[in-house]
């Protein structure tokens, strides 16, 4: 399956140095994150919960929830 993801010049940069340190190109980080990603929302975790990893916080949807609004 393919997927076509924009990122921009500093994720970009940040996933290149982070696979260089892990021996992985850029394709094989993003899948990694993706892959890890998934395996985490498998459990259920608080909302509070802050995420140990940078990358895998770029791609979570937690920051793009929108917010309930209260009820009057």
């Amino acid at each position: 399956m393919k997927l076509t993801i924009d990122l921009n010049t500093e994720e970009v940069k940040i996933l290149q140095r982070r696979g260089k340190k892990n021996i992985l190109t850029l394709r094989e980080q993003v899948e990694d994150i993706i892959r890890r990603s998934c395996i985490n929302t498998k459990t259920t975790t608080p909302a509070s919960a802050k995420c140990d990893d940078k990358l895998v916080e770029i791609f979570s949807r937690q920051k793009r929830r929108k917010k309930k609004k209260k009820k009057r």
